[in-house]
């Protein structure tokens, strides 16, 4: 199974606890940056665990109580929207990531990161694509994914008129109109709007 491929080489090397890691919602209009870690048991083959992307909300769903039943250790971070304007979206994804690390118990040996460098002591490899080349990865989207899009349902529930339930924060055509509608609330990411109020207004 090419998701276990790097796996693989680690255990075969002696390294037991192998830390899967991603985040979601870089590329958000709306609320927290949620990353997770995830360690699986030595040897595991999940075979439907992929990229969090390419499943649908029904499997996303049903995945992440066989990891969360599965898995050595879980762990999460999560960064505000004040966070994210503070230090900008990259560093916040970062610091989710090694918040969620930092959650790990029993910790991690080793870390499989998707397409970022964690600010971590512990030796690491980031791989582009990883949620779709490393079962590790993709467990880890899987969480990151889920946590995020249920809070999406409480945040909905706050702020009904965005319609973030549907869209998740994400920039869809809906999404930008009821900003214009209804202007920012305190969840949205003002750093990233402007470019979409500079274009609104173009089109108006």
């Amino acid at each position: 199974m090419h998701m276990l491929e790097n796996e693989r080489t680690l255990w075969n090397e002696g390294v037991q606890y192998i830390a899967g890691v991603d985040e979601v919602g870089r590329g958000c209009l709306f609320g927290d940056v949620v990353a997770a870690a995830v360690i699986l048991p030595p040897g595991l083959v999940l075979e439907e665990v992929n990229d969090s992307k390419k499943l649908s909300h029904k499997k996303r769903e049903e995945l992440f109580e066989v990891i969360q039943k599965e898995a050595i250790s879980i762990g999460v971070g999560i960064v505000d929207v004040h966070m994210i304007e503070s230090i900008n979206i990259k560093q916040a994804a970062r610091l989710a990531m090694k918040q969620a690390v930092e959650q790990l118990n029993p910790g991690a040996e080793y870390l499989l990161v998707d397409a970022e460098k964690v600010d971590s002591p512990l030796p690491q490899m980031a791989l582009i694509h990883g949620d779709a080349l490393s079962q590790s990865i993709a467990a880890a989207s899987i969480i990151a994914k889920v946590t995020r899009d249920r809070m999406c349902l409480h945040w909905d529930i706050e702020y009904p008129e965005y319609g973030i339930a549907l869209h998740k924060g994400y920039a869809t055509k809906l999404h930008r109109e009821r900003i214009v509608e209804y202007g920012a609330s305190p969840l949205h990411r003002k750093t990233f709007l402007k470019n979409i109020l500079v274009q609104q207004q173009e089109l108006f």
